[in-house]
């Protein structure tokens, strides 16, 4: 792999205390319902982790890959369901997790999905959320930081399969 140059965006203690701050209001949010907590992989690995271990409720875990990007930075607008979820979500409040919003296909595709398949409601949890790129409007419940229109690696995200295991957010610098 070429040298990568990436410059610090958000440092692990702004990390920490924003996923606390985010869970403290989703614990109060859910309180006395029902939730599933459905993590967006692979990108959301490591806020998933950090953020349920926040939420003071009891709450199921599931999974879902869901892609629109193959193997390049862009993506190409059609979506797929790489690792389906084995939930039933019929009266469930769904929390998706999911590390980075920017045209919002992929996350629109999978709150259809959801929907179709019973959900009672869909709230969303987004570690860093690029409006400036969305294509197509999605609610976002839960923000952890709104960023400019880079392309940004590390705690989970990731350039060509590399990068996730920063424990901070960088920008990538591709020139």
């Amino acid at each position: 792999m070429e040298n990568l140059d990436c410059s610090l965006v958000i440092d692990a203690p702004a990390i920490s205390k924003r996923v606390q701050e985010m869970g403290e209001q989703i614990t109060a949010d859910f309180a006395g319902r029902p939730l599933l907590v459905l993590g967006v992989l692979k990108g959301s690995l490591c806020f998933i982790a950090d953020l349920v271990r926040t939420i003071n409720l009891t709450y199921t875990i599931d999974f879902v890959g869901v892609s629109s990007y193959k193997q390049g930075s862009d993506s190409d607008g059609k979506v797929e369901i790489t690792f389906d979820m084995a939930s039933h979500f019929a009266d469930k409040h769904i929390l998706v997790i999911e590390d980075i919003v920017d045209t919002g296909i992929t996350l629109n595709y999978l709150q259809g999905q959801l929907k179709s398949r019973g959900a009672q409601d869909i709230s969303v949890a987004v570690l860093l959320d690029k409006p400036a790129r969305r294509k197509v409007a999605v609610e976002i419940a839960y923000r952890g930081f709104e960023m400019e229109n880079q392309y940004y690696v590390g705690y989970g995200l990731d350039y060509r399969g590399h990068l996730r295991n920063l424990p901070y957010i960088a920008k990538l610098n591709l020139a």
